[in-house]
């Protein structure tokens, strides 16, 4: 006890939340919890425009590790830019053509036939859907489109009933990669072209025209007799069709991932991983590996990626000692789609104390880009690559 220490009179009135506080400045010049609401301009090809920001991202992004080869692998994937729109590809003569050859495709498999739209029925709208695949060597391997079908807004009991189709576990992909690297064995990839397509269609159906494309027969929809990339029950009928094959060849179905087929055939070890439509491979024989692919080829339409260096949004690089693992494009892409290419990075880029909206605010005008920016997230934090996995020889 201090009898001669002087008091201050307003110490019993300053509690917890009653100080008085001071702003951080720690973040100050850097951008946190922002998000643009303008999509930078489609016209642009690459993220060259982040050159002339204040903190262009190649500062802050090094690839000089990689191999000459593989580095020329990263440039072709960042520079090319996939579309989101149909008006942007539009623009595009080479999405053009990849349209048209699309429409081609699923008219001769006979995907679909004109019809008048029933009374008490609903046509379901559909939109296009953008890929560019790569050979292993970085080489644009073709402009892929797909037309996919809006699910969502299917009626269960009218348009679908049965569902579920498994999907190849991330965990099981990450322990595919580890046995491949530990045992040397070679990786390889492919694609099935219009994957859905080879599945029959139960239920009636009946969709939009797609996007550009006109009847030369007014007011007739599209009643489809095959199955579409975003119809509920799509990847139900495919799973169906395509776990015939590699059964068919020889191969045992894994029952801990009903995705992951292998073959034991005297020395010979073929692994199989699928998922949806991407399949990589690997084993201990290379003509063995060549044989089966040969096969699907003939059991699908079936493209060979080479060299497994893309999947999942993945990137996969090659050297003596394993495999190195990383997502840079994917993160690039999330970045640059959410106006934030040119920001000034930080560590840790959230303000102290900082407090959340509230609930009551007014609405987020465009609530879609919102979802997508929060299931790319979710996406992102689902597939990387686990430190617990990692992928390399053993001594």
């Amino acid at each position: 006890m201090f009898p001669h220490a002087n008091v201050d009179p307003t110490a019993d009135r300053l509690g917890r939340g009653q100080r008085t506080k001071i702003p951080s400045t720690r973040l100050n010049g850097y951008a946190t919890n922002t998000i643009c609401n303008s999509i930078p301009s489609p016209s642009s090809s690459n993220f060259s425009h982040a050159s002339r920001t204040q903190y262009p991202i190649a500062d802050y992004v090094d690839c000089s590790k990689f191999s000459l080869k593989h580095r020329k692998f990263l440039a072709a994937v960042t520079t090319n830019m996939e579309p989101r729109t149909f008006a942007q590809a539009a623009k595009d003569v080479r999405w053009r053509e990849a349209m048209q050859h699309e429409i081609q495709a699923l008219e001769s498999n006979g995907t679909w036939t004109f019809e008048p739209l029933p009374p008490c029925k609903k046509a379901i709208g559909c939109k296009w859907v953008y890929k560019i695949k790569y050979h292993s060597d970085g080489s644009v391997e073709r402009f892929k489109v797909r037309l996919v079908i809006l699910g969502n807004n299917q009626i269960e009991g009218l348009d679908y009933n049965e569902t579920f189709a498994p999907v190849a576990k991330m965990v099981t992909v990450q322990v595919f990669l580890v046995v491949a690297v530990a045992k040397q064995w070679e990786l390889h990839q492919m694609d099935v072209h219009n994957a859905f397509l080879h599945g029959d269609l139960e239920e009636e159906v009946y969709m939009k025209l797609p996007p550009g494309f006109n009847s030369s027969i007014p007011d007739h929809v599209c009643r489809l007799r095959k199955s579409l990339y975003g119809l509920r029950q799509a990847p139900r009928y495919w799973f169906a069709k395509l776990a015939g094959a590699p059964k068919r060849y020889g191969f045992e179905q894994s029952y801990s991932d009903y995705f992951l087929f292998s073959l034991h055939r005297g020395f010979v070890q073929i692994h199989v991983l699928i998922y949806v439509d991407d399949l990589i491979f690997s084993g201990n024989n290379s003509a063995s590996i060549q044989t089966f692919k040969h096969y699907l080829s003939n059991c699908f339409h079936m493209k060979d990626l080479g060299t497994l260096k893309y999947f999942l949004g993945i990137e996969v690089a090659h050297n003596p000692t394993g495999l190195f693992l990383c997502q840079r494009k994917y993160v690039l892409d999330i970045i640059f789609e959410s106006g934030l290419l040119g920001a000034k990075p930080v560590g840790f880029p959230l303000e102290q104390n900082h407090q959340l909206s509230l609930v009551d605010g007014p609405p987020i005008s465009d609530p879609e880009r919102y979802r997508r920016l929060v299931g790319r997230l979710i996406y992102l934090s689902v597939t990387r690559p686990e430190l617990s996995y990692s992928v390399h020889t053993l001594a």
